[in-house]
């Protein structure tokens, strides 16, 4: 099994930043692809962005391309992302998620953190 704990949400204006953190335990997550994810109200939820075991390949939604950065630690403990030049319309539970699969098949992770709330405001 696999523990996933994020942090890091909050309230920022418009055009701001935050960095999200996923903090793993319990199997070696080194070997675990991981990826965000994130539910709007009445809204399903969506494919953020997800990077590969090895940290080599990352995939992002369209609306997040060029805003959005995914990345681990060297300890392969931890994955971030950073959001930068946020909108009102980014506004969401942030769930972080885990697979032995295929990083950038969204249906195959099944660890999932309990979520953040990020809510961007103009």
């Amino acid at each position: 099994q696999v523990q996933l704990v994020e942090s890091g949400g909050g309230l920022v204006q418009a055009g701001g930043s935050l960095r999200l953190s996923c903090a793993a335990s319990g199997r070696t997550f080194s070997r675990y692809a991981s990826g965000w994810f994130r539910q709007a109200p009445e809204k399903e939820r969506e494919f953020v962005a997800a990077i590969s075991w090895n940290g080599l390949d990352r995939n992002y939604a369209d609306s997040v391309k060029g805003r959005f950065t995914i990345f681990r630690d060297s300890a392969w403990n931890t994955v971030y992302l950073q959001m930068n030049s946020l909108k009102p319309e980014d506004t969401a539970v942030y769930y972080c998620a885990a697979t032995t699969g295929r990083h950038s098949d969204p249906s195959v992770y099944n660890y999932w953190g309990r979520g953040t709330q990020v809510t961007v405001h103009s």
